[in-house]
C-alpha cells in the first residue's frame, strides 16, 4: 500500500508502447503526467517514457 500520498507508476515506451518501467510520485506536489527518457530493450535505444496507470 502506498505511504503519504505516493502512488506507484507505471512507465510507457512511447514508440513501441511496451511497459519497461515502474516507479512512484507524490500526488499532491506533480499533478502533471511524468515523462522521462529511458532506454528500451526492445528499440535498443532511448526513447521517451510516458506514465500509464
Amino acid at each position: 500500500m502506498a505511504r503519504s500520498g505516493r502512488e506507484i507508476i507505471t512507465l510507457q515506451c512511447t514508440e513501441c508502447k511496451n511497459r519497461n518501467y515502474s516507479t512512484n510520485k507524490n500526488k499532491k506536489t506533480m499533478t502533471e503526467k511524468v515523462e522521462l527518457k529511458k532506454f528500451c530493450r526492445h528499440d535498443r535505444k532511448h526513447t521517451v517514457h510516458r506514465e500509464t496507470k
